[in-house]
């Protein structure tokens, strides 16, 4: 399996220079200064009539990772418009009070787009019990990526957990996707620990601003070199 290349678009020209790059699917939000809310339904549109790459559309409303049944039933008529704007995917992911994986929520929101594929978001990164917390996202329908920094504080402080649990467990590496303050010396740890998904935000853009400057297509190329020569080496040894 070759890496796969997400990058966090928030316009249409963060999306065609993504694609330029050689980006493989693009997470579409708002609000970054939040850490990531949902887009509006245009925006999800005018996207995608810029690229043809995967859109999976962030569905959360707010800078918590709670939810309660008003803002479900919200979010499950945002999913709907974001279906017929174009979106093939969703990222989401709830905790409860006591920080753990809300399995409730998540799969009664899941359930409502049943057979469209979703990333599960660094939510995880804030739970008590890592271990029990993968387990339980095991259990929901549709799950086939689970975005992660192995800690609240990115990458660099989670590196070692991530590359352990990708070396004890096959299955749980294979949803990974590494991303938060993601670095390029990150990746060789990551991909020898099975690890082939990897995301990327504020690192394509210029001096990593969300709000002075779009996705450089010459920095998201630089990330697919780098995956590519991963791949190249694997296939080669």
């Amino acid at each position: 399996m070759g890496s796969l290349l997400e990058v966090i678009a928030l316009h249409p020209a963060d999306a065609e220079a993504a694609q330029e790059g050689g980006a493989d699917r693009l997470e579409l939000c708002a609000s970054m200064e939040a850490d990531g809310l949902s887009p509006s339904v245009s925006t999800v549109s005018a996207i995608r009539r810029v690229t043809d790459l995967p859109l999976r559309v962030m569905l959360r409303l707010t800078d918590s990772f709670a939810v309660n049944g008003a803002e479900l039933n919200r979010l499950t008529a945002m999913a709907q418009s974001y279906l017929s704007a174009g979106a093939d995917g969703f990222v989401l992911g709830f905790l409860t009070p006591d920080n753990e994986i809300d399995t409730e929520s998540v799969a009664a929101l899941a359930g409502t787009f049943a057979g469209t594929p979703w990333t599960f978001h660094r939510a995880i990164d804030h739970v008590l019990e890592p271990r029990p917390a993968w387990r339980a996202l095991r259990t929901l329908p549709g799950l086939d990526t689970v975005l992660t920094a192995g800690s609240a504080l990115g990458v660099g402080h989670g590196l070692d957990d991530l590359t352990a649990l990708a070396k004890a467990e096959p299955a749980v590496a294979g949803v990974m996707m590494a991303g938060g303050s993601l670095q390029p010396e990150h990746v060789p740890w990551l991909y020898q620990a099975g690890v082939r998904k990897f995301h990327v935000g504020s690192s394509v853009r210029q001096d990593g601003s969300w709000t002075k400057a779009y996705v450089n297509s010459r920095f998201v190329r630089s990330w697919r070199n780098l995956l590519d020569a991963q791949d190249t080496k694997e296939t080669t040894a």
